[in-house]
């Protein structure tokens, strides 16, 4: 398979349209067109299914897909690796973080890093909650700071750098809100928030549960994009919310009251990358958190 074919083939499967393809590969329809019935020769039969109005892949196809896509992403990333290795570690990182990120442990992870690779650059940018994990998968972030769990089989979860209790953020004047400490049963019939389609299920549910120890039901009310704007509903009373303890430490507001949540697991942050992904400035950095974690004793604690 030639790699044009090979591009060609995995681009069109993804955008399952010829016209999104040429696009993307700066070729004309008529070329993307070509060159896949040339492979669909060499193959022996259709890898996609076509009319007038749908492309589909052939379960042939799907097959070929599944084989290929995972060898290409680690030939992609081993060529990016050994440029890297060429010209050393120089360059821009770009380190995505979801809420408080590292917490406390951020700046001597940057200072480690800065000391060992002082001709990289971090840039560090701010996911959001609609779509944690889009921006690394899309090569927009190198590596990222973010909740567990992440069980996803193109990334890998790395050091873990905070581990601390959860709190429920209340607007001020909740009846809860004068309260030591609350349990999640007692919140079954309050308002808490959905997401968006972005988010894994499972990662929302671990942090938002649907329904109390005992099975009673928990509502979900308006879905959230970002950290900014689930703080906003929470003042103006339309819903409450789980949220890591050093939530209130990095976005302490006079309206939202932060109460400790008894029985509920602590949250975890960890460092993740994509495994197929990594290139010599990630994995310096990768170095670099995991030796600060050790040199801290284990993960930090709020």
């Amino acid at each position: 398979m030639e790699r044009q074919e090979l591009e060609t083939f995995l681009t069109l499967a993804e955008e399952l349209h010829f016209g999104r393809t040429a696009e993307r590969l700066l070729l004309s329809q008529a070329r993307v067109s070509q060159t896949v019935k040339k492979l669909e020769r060499k193959i022996g039969a259709p890898l996609f299914e076509r009319t007038s109005r749908v492309v589909r892949m052939s379960p042939l196809g799907r097959q070929l897909y599944e084989d290929v896509a995972p060898l290409h992403a680690q030939l992609e990333a081993a060529v990016a690796r050994a440029k890297d290795t060429a010209r050393g570690v120089e360059g821009e990182l770009n380190v995505g973080f979801l809420g408080s990120g590292a917490g406390s442990l951020t700046a001597p992870v940057l200072a480690t890093f800065r000391e060992r690779c002082p001709g990289s650059e971090v840039t560090m940018r701010e996911t959001q909650f609609h779509d944690p994990l889009g921006p690394l998968r899309r090569g927009e972030i190198d590596v990222l700071f973010t909740c567990l769990p992440v069980t996803e089989p193109d990334l890998t979860v790395g050091p873990v750098v905070i581990n601390e209790p959860r709190v429920l953020a209340l607007p001020l004047g909740h009846p809860l809100a004068t309260r030591a400490s609350v349990s999640l049963e007692e919140l079954a019939g309050e308002t808490f928030f959905g997401v968006t389609n972005g988010a894994p299920a499972y990662w929302w549910d671990f942090h938002v549960p649907r329904r109390t120890p005992s099975g009673r039901e928990i509502h979900r009310g308006q879905a959230v994009a970002g950290f900014q704007e689930l703080m906003t509903l929470v003042a103006t009373g339309q819903g409450i919310s789980p949220m890591v303890a050093s939530v209130e430490r990095y976005y302490a507001r006079p309206d939202v009251v932060f109460v400790p949540l008894r029985d509920v697991p602590c949250a975890e942050v960890a460092l993740i990358w994509r495994t197929a992904g990594t290139n010599a400035r990630s994995e310096a950095f990768i170095r670099a958190v995991s030796d600060t974690v050790a040199a801290n004793g284990g993960p930090a604690a709020y």
